[in-house]
């Protein structure tokens, strides 16, 4: 018989791997993963993994109809996400990446979407009709829903995210204005006037580089409680309404955010 390129999930390269708690299906030629099917609700798309990893030169590939206006994303397996690849999805759909246990972006990682993209080590993402997503509990068919994101949920011990890069080469001075240095097509990009947020365990942007041009950028680091994600015209913004025990925060390496109307980064003070 055949090999076939369909991934059932038992391939031991897979990278890429559904849980079969949702329909999710991931196809796979070399090391390039197509992501399809799903459960659609309205205009949000839910998918969830056990493993999501996007190795070095791959790709990872969201293949949602093009009125899709959110995808949800989980990880449900107990190791961080290493992302050295391209994430691409269709049309101007927001992402949402949730793993509880980590995510590792690479100097390599890139984003192709059309919308924004929020990446959380948050153990749920909750809704405005009290509906959560979680990552850590599967044990039931989630109830899913169409109606808008408004939080994430912490654990006590959220996983670390960290973006790795080369740094930028600007000379920076007392005059530079860091919203409109140019980081030409390196580190983690999104269109214009759209949102990149990262809020997680410890954070560490080790030489990573964020653009959003005309856009919004935040980076939030939270120990247990949760977080408000509020619509703002560029996509999304954060909000801590709850008392939470904030972690650290690094920008080491010549690390940057540029282009962003807005950089907001929580600190313990």
């Amino acid at each position: 018989m055949p090999l076939m390129a369909f991934l059932d999930c038992t391939s031991a390269n897979a990278q890429v791997i559904p849980d079969r708690t949702l329909n999710t299906t991931v196809s796979q030629s070399n090391d390039n993963f197509t992501i399809t099917n799903g459960n659609r609700i309205g205009d949000n798309l839910f998918h969830s993994f056990s493993q999501f990893s996007v190795p070095t030169n791959s790709s990872a590939f969201f293949d949602n109809a093009l009125d899709i206006q959110n995808i949800f994303s989980r990880v449900t397996g107990a190791n961080v996400s290493n992302i050295d690849g391209l994430i691409k999805a269709n049309g101007s759909a927001n992402l949402f990446l949730l793993n509880p246990s980590g995510i590792i972006f690479g100097a390599n990682a890139q984003l192709n979407i059309g919308g924004s993209f929020i990446g959380t080590t948050a153990e749920s993402i909750k809704f405005a009709d009290g509906f959560n997503f979680k990552a850590t509990d599967t044990t039931r068919p989630p109830l899913l829903t169409m109606s808008v994101p408004v939080g994430l949920q912490f654990g006590s011990n959220p996983g670390a995210i960290t973006v790795r890069g080369s740094g930028h080469n600007a000379q920076l001075s007392d005059l530079a204005r860091v919203s409109g240095l140019n980081v030409s097509l390196r580190g983690l990009q999104v269109k214009s006037e759209k949102s990149i947020a990262l809020v997680g365990g410890n954070l560490a942007i080790d030489g990573g580089l964020l653009s959003a041009p005309g856009g919004h950028i935040e980076l939030g680091s939270v120990i247990g409680g949760s977080v408000g994600i509020n619509s703002i015209p560029q996509g999304f913004g954060l909000s801590y309404p709850n008392p939470s025990t904030f972690g650290n925060i690094q920008m080491t390496q010549r690390a940057l955010g540029t282009n962003g109307t807005y950089l907001r980064v929580n600190v313990l003070v």
